[in-house]
């Protein structure tokens, strides 16, 4: 522990989170003196993924409800015989899809390290339909490229046209020709602009605001439109019939842990269950230092520190989140949508605004998403999925989630009941994900809500890793050769 004080550190870096992970990914051909530590015995920080076992330990930790802390309400509750051993799961606490034309799959291509994270295919996005007087409650497959909406039999002729004009109009949205139709109309809700430009009725619009993954429903048409044309603009980049992938072995905390094996390899040290005690500023030299205390007891001095935020601020929300695991592997639900596509992994449900009612009567005033994984996911075995459902925290949310989730186990039962074998129920402070800079030290905010990753995250990751590297070659940012043994030919991504 001496060497640890001994050394004048370029940066410490606490956390193991997203962000801090790909800084350490950024700085990894950097040459710099990295520390890196995280007071969680885990890595992946709020993006972790967790066995059995160690979601008992984590819920017990979070179970109460300190204002700030980046969890809270967590309980666990064993429903039914039939969980395998605990390290046969691996449950993501944060779980987002990555769309193909994400900017973080560039940057996971161009600094090598997608070549140690597996992705599969994301497959198709349903919506939950009630059971009406002659029929039992059902998923309903959302139609998401012009093939599809043809193929589509449900949809009444005019309303496939309707449709098919909204998703031309989107793919060309940004030119000229059409920016004067939204432009003037960004700040208003995508709903009303579907219905009086485009003339969708309300199952069609439940059907293209369950495509942007909005967390409350009442996304703008700029953001809206934006979020349609990634989607669509993903088809098929990677493979046929998907337009996003999930990786493997619990979603971003691989991401997280793949930086941080970077940052190792590139010299950094790591340490575990050692936290941040105190920091305070030191002159040397004539230069600003930050002396950083360690929980462990040991005192370091780095020329910058990057942390995240330990405080709530006012425009942070939280989400409320349910993770299940059930005793099917609905099949169904993970057929490839065209011939020749890869088995998804992934299927995402929607319960829409008002949908949900629970035994009290409490109504769901957000959206409600299901995101179901596969066996194939790495996050259960065989013969089981897990389930995440998230939706805007609210006084009644806990009871919402438990009752879509029973609605959803309703839906995809067939001659035998599918039972919920495990489940945990949390609620998460999510934020904007920025980074603040002042004397030296960095503060990544918290990470925004979105269930399909938002590329807006991966700035302050630059900015960050310009604080710690001061003058330097933008053109360099994420930008590595292989290292020696590996080649172009390893590339999944190259066809």
């Amino acid at each position: 522990m001496e060497s640890l004080s001994d050394t004048l550190w370029d940066v410490v870096i606490s956390g193991t989170g997203l962000q801090q992970s790909l800084l350490a990914l950024a700085l990894s051909r950097s040459e710099k003196n990295v520390l890196h530590v995280d007071p969680n015995e885990y890595y992946g920080g709020s993006e972790a993924a967790l066995s059995l076992e160690d979601a008992d330990e984590w819920a017990e930790k979070y179970a109460g409800s300190d204002a700030n802390a980046p969890f809270a309400g967590a309980e666990v509750t064993k429903e039914s015989e039939g969980l395998a051993a605990s390290r046969t799961y691996s449950l993501p606490l944060a779980p987002q899809l990555i769309h193909a034309r994400s900017e973080l799959v560039n940057q996971l291509v161009s600094s090598k390290a997608f070549r140690q994270i597996e992705f599969l295919a994301v497959g198709s996005f349903y919506i939950y339909q009630a059971a009406a007087e002659d029929s039992s409650p059902a998923l309903s497959r959302i139609p998401s490229t012009r093939e599809d909406v043809f193929a589509n039999k449900a949809i009444p002729a005019r309303a496939k046209r309707l449709l098919m004009k909204f998703l031309k109009f989107v793919l060309d949205y940004n030119s000229e020709a059409h920016a004067d139709l939204w432009k003037t109309k960004e700040s208003q809700p995508l709903v009303e602009f579907l219905e009086t430009e485009f003339k969708l009725d309300q199952d069609l619009q439940s059907y293209v605001v369950t495509l942007t993954l909005s967390t409350d429903g009442k996304i703008s048409v700029r953001d809206g439109l934006a979020a349609i044309h990634r989607h669509l603009t993903s088809m098929g980049v990677f493979g046929s019939g998907f337009a996003a992938v999930y990786p493997k072995w619990g979603g971003l905390s691989e991401v997280a842990q793949v930086g941080c094996r970077a940052g190792a390899v590139g010299g950094a040290i790591y340490m575990l269950g050692t936290g941040i005690s105190g920091v305070q500023h030191v002159q040397s030299d004539g230069e600003t230092q930050v002396e950083v205390s360690l929980t462990n007891g040991v005192t370091v001095k780095s020329k910058t520190l990057v942390q995240s935020t330990d405080k709530i601020s006012s425009d942070d929300t939280r989400v409320s989140r349910l993770i299940a695991v059930i005793d099917s592997h609905i099949p169904h639900m993970f057929q490839p949508v065209v011939e020749g596509a890869p088995t998804p992994c992934s299927a995402i449900v929607a319960f829409p605004t008002g949908s949900v009612v629970s035994d009290g009567g409490d109504v769901s005033g957000f959206p409600i998403y299901a995101l179901v994984h596969s066996s194939d996911s790495g996050e259960c075995p065989a013969g089981q999925c897990t389930v995440i459902l998230s939706t805007v925290s609210s006084t009644n949310s806990k009871k919402l989630l438990s009752h879509a989730l029973s609605l959803f186990l309703a839906a995809i039962s067939t001659s035998e009941p599918v039972k919920c074998l495990w489940r945990m129920h949390y609620e998460q402070t999510v934020g904007s994900a920025s980074f603040i800079v002042e004397n030296n030290v960095g503060v990544f905010d918290r990470i925004t809500p979105d269930l399909a990753f938002n590329d807006s995250i991966l700035d302050p990751v630059k900015r960050a890793w310009q604080m710690v590297i001061g003058e330097a070659n933008e053109d360099e940012y994420m930008q590595f050769d292989d290292r020696e043994g590996v080649n172009d030919d390893d590339d999944p991504f190259n066809s």
